[in-house]
């Protein structure tokens, strides 16, 4: 349609709240059940965004307030529809996803993070992604074991 029969101000301004879609990783989609319930919840926020941008008046203004949601109701309904439910690991014997493993670097620090999806990670919080560096290096062994990445060396100290 010609921006002639829109209340646009012009074409440019429309494009302008078009935006691009977020990166999605091309690794598997792999959730714990707190993960997915986290997307799924994500998704109705960014949904009901939306709904509250649709009530706007202004069309310019509505586009721009529907822009960020709308973008976000396309990346977490592709998220939830991926989602790859794991189950909690069956044993501490060895690393898996949705394991906590703690770990002594070489410098003498210990830090414990949980394994969990990309969508969820937030080292800060105490939980990394299984395709980070320190994940995949720990996935698989077992207390005691020592792996190396860049020359530094953890020891695997604890798995709940």
């Amino acid at each position: 349609m010609s921006v002639a029969f829109t209340k646009e101000d012009s074409a440019e301004t429309a494009s302008e709240t078009q935006l691009p879609d977020r990166p999605i990783s091309p690794h598997p989609n792999l959730v714990t059940a707190a993960g997915l319930k986290a997307l799924e919840a994500q998704l109705e926020q960014a949904r009901l965004a939306y709904e509250a941008a649709q009530t706007l008046e202004d069309v310019n203004e509505r586009r721009r307030q529907a822009a960020i949601p709308l973008r976000d109701m396309r990346y977490f309904a592709a998220r939830v529809r991926t989602a790859q439910l794991m189950a909690e690991p069956s044993s501490c014997e060895t690393v898996a996803f949705g394991a906590k493993v703690t770990f002594r670097r070489g410098d003498g620090r210990v830090q414990t993070y949980r394994i969990v999806g990309e969508d969820e990670a937030d080292p800060k919080s105490g939980s990394i992604s299984f395709v980070s560096p320190v994940a995949r290096l720990l996935m698989g062994k077992s207390v005691g074991d020592e792996v190396g990445a860049s020359g530094q060396e953890i020891e695997i100290i604890e798995i709940l």
